[in-house]
């Protein structure tokens, strides 16, 4: 990792305590060694979003989030554009999510990345543990491919 602006920004979140909830950091690991050698990609992991992460993702060109889903099918994989959350009452920093971030760095930094994702996997288990459910350990090889292509695909377009 280094400290210069990120072309593309990777932030991950979840409990690697609490089995498939750890996919996220899993997938933020993946790609730290996949893209090793690559200085525009940052790679951030961490239990849950924060604000603080709002400088960073003023200072990146793209940012893609990487998180598990307990709305969606165990083992699905999503990717999907993220939008700035609606402004609402305050910002409860018990649970930030990627639209609150976005909308938290719009209103600190007036900036916008040019491309905002979040690639999800469905959860199956979030019970106490360390090892992923049966329904995410088959869509750990589409995740992978899915992050990488996307990666490349926000590496490669235009400025």
């Amino acid at each position: 990792m280094n400290s210069s602006p990120a072309r593309c920004l990777i932030l991950a979140c979840g409990n690697t305590l609490r089995e498939d909830d750890g996919v996220g950091p899993w997938l933020a690991h993946w790609a730290e060694e996949r893209f090793a050698s690559e200085p525009t990609v940052r790679v951030l992991a961490r239990q849950q979003w924060t604000p603080d992460l709002t400088e960073d993702i003023a200072a990146a060109e793209c940012v893609l989030f990487l998180d598990c889903s307990i709305e969606s099918a165990p083992g699905a994989v999503r990717l999907a554009e993220v939008s700035p959350a609606a402004p609402g009452p305050g910002l409860a920093t018990h649970h930030v999510g990627a639209s609150e971030l976005l909308a938290l760095e719009q209103e600190l930094y007036a900036a916008q990345p040019r491309q905002a994702l979040l690639l999800t996997v469905g959860a199956g288990s979030t019970e106490l543990g360390e090892t992923f459910s049966a329904a995410v350990i088959d869509a750990l090889p589409e995740a992978c491919n899915l992050l990488e292509l996307t990666i490349r695909k926000m590496l490669s377009s235009p400025v």
